[in-house]
């Protein structure tokens, strides 16, 4: 095993893929020359060249959809978007194009390609580059959704989504690209749609996903000195979602949390406690508790931020609520 950077890993999964197979190459804003926004394609122009690393102009919608076009006629891009709030200017090609290609076109033609970059809060950023779209994507077929919290599943589900022959949703987050940890030496590959117990528990199950899982972790630490036993199941990847990691883990504790980074109407949490409560009913022992971002704009000033975020107090309190109900 290696330590790394989440950055470092994700730039290992698409360099190891890009030396694998010629017909995969990355394009977007600043991906060349400035070797990428947040530093993950550091270097790989040098290595790959012009041609398979390719600089864009700020033009979401054009660059999305000849990366469409280049993935219905055999070629495997990666789109990078500065910030998924930016997604929202190309996203008629990634739903009415890549998404739907597949099914429309009676199976001729399958768009293997992924978009990636990162999603959610990243500080004092403000509303229009701030939001969560995780649940927008994951409510879309013919998309698989992943959303990685450790270098570790970053460079797995990466290499996993460029081997995939379906348009792959690949979530990051800016605050978690220099977060470290470990990798292994070789090659490897996690498998699409596969929770991970990122902690065991006995007394309560906390569902979540993302750099929220860090929040999720950390609130489990602290209750355990109270003597409340957390499991926290990161889910990976929000579609499809590993149903049977949560209901199994549900079934064992007997209480629910989930928690993310999204607004509460229609979200990732909402589909978790319906599909709880449907298959694993007689196994709760307190209704489902959710927290997610408050259902506003995320304000500017950092003490609103920290208002209207999930955090670990909020996390606590939920726990507590779920643990203590008469």
């Amino acid at each position: 095993m290696k330590t790394v950077e989440f950055r470092e890993a994700l730039r290992e999964a698409m360099s190891e893929e890009m030396r694998r197979d010629e017909k995969v190459f990355l394009l977007g804003e600043e991906v060349a020359e400035y070797n990428g926004a947040y530093k993950v394609s550091k270097g790989m122009l040098a290595e790959f060249g012009a041609k398979r690393v390719i600089d864009t102009p700020i033009a979401e919608l054009g660059f999305a959809g000849i990366a469409v076009g280049a993935a219905s006629n055999g070629l495997r891009p990666i789109v990078e978007f500065m910030t998924f709030n930016f997604s929202l200017v190309a996203i008629d090609q990634i739903i009415n194009s890549a998404a739907k290609m597949l099914s429309m076109s009676g199976g001729q033609y399958s768009v293997p390609i992924v978009f990636r970059g990162p999603t959610a809060s990243a500080g004092m950023l403000s509303s229009q580059h701030s939001q969560a779209f995780e649940n927008w994507f994951a409510n879309t077929p013919g998309l698989k959704v992943v959303v990685p919290s450790t270098p570790y599943d970053a460079k797995g589900l990466l290499k996993a989504a460029i081997r995939d022959n379906d348009p792959v949703i690949f979530m990051e987050s800016e605050q978690m690209y220099g977060d470290k940890g470990e990798v292994p030496e070789g090659e490897y590959i996690l498998p699409i749609g596969v929770a991970d117990i990122k902690r065991a528990g006995t007394d309560v199950t906390i569902a979540t996903f993302g750099k929220i899982t860090k929040v999720a972790l950390k609130a489990a630490e602290e209750l355990e000195k109270e003597g409340i036993s957390v499991e926290v199941v990161d889910l990976r990847t929000v579609r499809p979602i590993d149903y049977k990691t949560i209901i199994e883990s549900v079934k064992k504790t007997n209480r629910l949390v989930v928690v993310e980074e999204a607004w509460p109407l229609a979200s990732i949490s909402s589909e978790i406690a319906y599909m709880v409560q449907k298959e694993a009913f007689d196994y709760l022992d307190a209704p489902v508790r959710r927290v997610t971002t408050a259902d506003v704009p995320l304000p500017y000033a950092p003490t609103l931020i920290d208002a209207s975020l999930p955090n670990v107090p909020k996390v606590i309190k939920a726990v507590k609520e779920v643990m203590y109900r008469s």
